[in-house]
């Protein structure tokens, strides 16, 4: 499906379009649209996905393309939060009857919440790799050591760590009736400091010499500053630590239900994708940071995952390479409610009927990730036609949430 609303530009108060694939929008996502658009170094337009929804000062599920300048609370503080997901050579026929063993399996392997592993679990080699990179972070930016304090011995052991909120493992079916582990997860607390970190530095930045901003989490860093140069060093560490932390949890999952299921292979490794976080791409004819904040790449022929919420389908999917969207397609489903609305409006009652069939927690710890709380996945994926095509489509039977 096309385009279905743009913002126009106003040229006397320099806003750019904004091009949203969607029509779902509410009123507050869209007052935050119309903020980024004001941003002075946009090029040429905001990408805007269906899952769109408020987010703190940038939109979730926007695509924003910038020259001279990127703004760290667009990334977020979550960097480098995205997807894993790879087939085994199994089919549905061979689970066990009951699947609360392999939930447990995965639980026992996989720390959850604010739970770390008791020692690394990551080969040394990554960890020198990583150590020599964060020691030259801090060594210019005492003020982010004091932040990392409490990181210093544990970021190791948080490789291969689930963290909570949104995050989640999946054992789950396709069309086929072949089995998938699925994850989704990120920087972990180290991220989170880091994300912060830079977030102030640019509002400090901002008051002193930037003037006015419509909304001021939409501060931003300038290229050939220190600072910026500083920060893509550390949002590039913190992307590859996450990228690494999905890698690790992916095996020690893995290796969990090697006891519980019958002998099998990994026969496809969807992809490991990030999409909260900016790279360096070209897109109308301009070399570009683009910042993805809640949206995945979707080159052409590139694979990608978009899940749905706890009680949903999720799908596997091939980029079209879409030049409007800057080859990017939704994250998720995409918030419809708030978490503290969904608390609000939803009972345990109401989570163990949404998510009927599926083995995960059905508590009230979890009641803000009810289905209920999320768009329909299936509307979400009608609106980005254009974007992606379905190779799999998935439904969880096992969900592990922190």
């Amino acid at each position: 499906m096309p385009i279905q609303l743009v913002l126009n530009a106003n040229e006397k108060n320099g806003h750019k379009p904004v091009k949203i694939f969607t029509s779902d929008v509410d009123p507050q996502a869209l007052q935050q649209l119309k903020n980024m658009a004001a941003l002075p170094f946009v090029y040429p337009h905001i990408a805007v996905m269906p899952d769109v929804h408020v987010g703190i000062g940038a939109t979730v599920g926007s695509v924003i393309p910038s020259r001279g300048a990127i703004v760290p609370a667009a990334v977020g503080v979550d960097i480098g939060c995205g997807m894993n997901a790879v087939r085994l050579s199994l089919n549905a026929r061979q689970l066990p009857d009951n699947p609360k063993a392999l939930r447990t399996a995965i639980e026992r392997a996989v720390p959850v919440g604010f739970d770390q592993h008791a020692r690394e679990t990551v080969k040394a080699s990554s960890l020198s790799a990583l150590d020599a990179g964060i020691d030259r972070i801090v060594a210019k930016h005492p003020g982010l050591l004091k932040m990392l304090r409490q990181f210093r011995l544990t970021w190791a052991r948080q490789l291969g760590t689930l963290g909570g909120g949104n995050h989640f493992i999946e054992i789950c079916l396709d069309e086929t009736e072949a089995v998938w582990v699925m994850l989704h997860s990120g920087s972990r607390g180290i991220g989170n400091c880091i994300g912060r970190y830079f977030i102030e530095l640019a509002r400090k930045d901002m008051s002193r010499e930037y003037g006015h901003l419509p909304d001021k989490d939409l501060s931003y860093l300038v290229e050939g500053t220190q600072h910026f140069a500083d920060y893509i060093e550390a949002v590039s560490w913190a992307q590859d630590y996450a990228m690494l932390n999905r890698r690790e949890m992916m095996r020690l999952v893995v290796e969990s239900l090697k006891p519980v299921l019958p002998p099998f292979e990994l026969t496809r490794e969807a992809i490991n994708c990030h999409h909260n976080y900016v790279e360096r791409e070209s897109h109308f004819g301009e070399e570009v940071y683009i910042t993805r904040k809640g949206a995945i790449s979707a080159q052409e022929g590139q694979l990608g995952i978009i899940p749905g919420s706890m009680g949903a389908k999720s799908f596997i999917v091939r980029g079209k390479g879409n030049a409007e969207s800057f080859c990017s397609c939704s994250h998720g489903a995409g918030r419809r409610m708030s978490r503290m609305e969904a608390k609000r409006r939803f009972s345990t009652q109401d989570m163990v009927e949404q998510t009927e069939g599926v083995e995960c927690r059905k508590d009230k710890g979890v009641v803000d990730e009810i289905p209920a709380a999320y768009k329909d996945i299936d509307a979400v994926m009608a609106h980005q036609s254009d974007l992606v095509e379905v190779v799999h489509t998935l439904r969880q039977i096992v969900c592990v949430k922190g």
